[in-house]
């Protein structure tokens, strides 16, 4: 099992040759700043891991979306430097979300190479019972908007029934929440043009899944820091 703490493992060639391009690429996204700089080992030799291919298949979905070079910089810029290769990956889902379902039909060596890793036969089955995957001829029908947040949530120490059951209660609150905006933003737009509304419906939609993304991130940040820190929780650590 493999953990966002990991050392960075990957020289430059292996990194480009996992995300799916050049080594070109690579660099010019570290001159830009897209890219953290890799850690330098011996012989000044640099080495990427997980963060780096995860933020590579963030930009990649930012550009899937339409998104410029410039537009790519002011996006990572608003996010937190820290960032695992986890929490990429949820903001890759979150992006990828914007765009209707993208579901291909891939080989199993396409498969990994999208996920950014091996695939054992049990992962593929749990991916499948995740709905990310469905068996297809010659391969599997796969969820790309999905696929890096499952594959993500293989090295989760969580039974596969707990995920199922948080899988159940986000997509409940998410459907109200959307219920919610939805009637605010049709009082707001009422009386305005055909044109317009679809205009601000296309700016509106990635800033309010970004803004939800982000308050929920910090509420569950603040739950599990209550949560740690209750008394009997201490006490009984001591």
């Amino acid at each position: 099992m493999t953990t966002d703490t990991e050392e960075p493992t990957l020289t430059i060639d292996e990194l480009a040759a996992r995300a799916g391009v050049t080594v070109r690429t690579v660099r010019f996204y570290g001159t830009k700043g897209l890219l953290p700089p890799p850690a330098l080992g011996p012989r000044r030799v640099g080495h990427y891991g997980r963060e780096h291919l995860a933020r590579l298949a963030l930009i990649e979905e930012l550009q899937h979306q339409g998104m410029t070079l410039a537009g790519i910089e002011r996006y990572l810029r608003q996010l937190p430097p820290d960032l695992s290769a986890r929490d990429l990956a949820v903001h890759r889902a979150v992006v990828a979300s914007w765009a209707p379902d993208t579901v291909e039909t891939v080989t199993r060596e396409e498969l990994e190479r999208r996920a950014g890793r091996p695939l054992g036969d049990e992962d593929v089955e749990r991916l499948v019972a995740m709905g990310v995957l469905r068996p297809a001829d010659g391969g599997y029908e796969a969820d790309l908007g999905l696929l890096r947040l499952g594959v993500g949530l293989l090295d989760v120490p969580l039974s596969q029934e707990a995920i199922f059951a948080a899988r159940k209660v986000l997509i409940e609150h998410s459907r109200a929440a959307a219920r919610e905006l939805s009637r605010l933003f049709r009082s707001e737009v009422a009386e305005r043009d055909a044109r317009d509304v679809r205009s601000l419906s296309a700016h509106m939609h990635p800033l309010v899944v970004q803004a939800l993304l982000t308050a929920f991130q910090r509420s569950l940040k603040e739950e599990l820091g209550e949560w740690l820190t209750e008394p009997s929780r201490e006490s009984g650590a001591g």
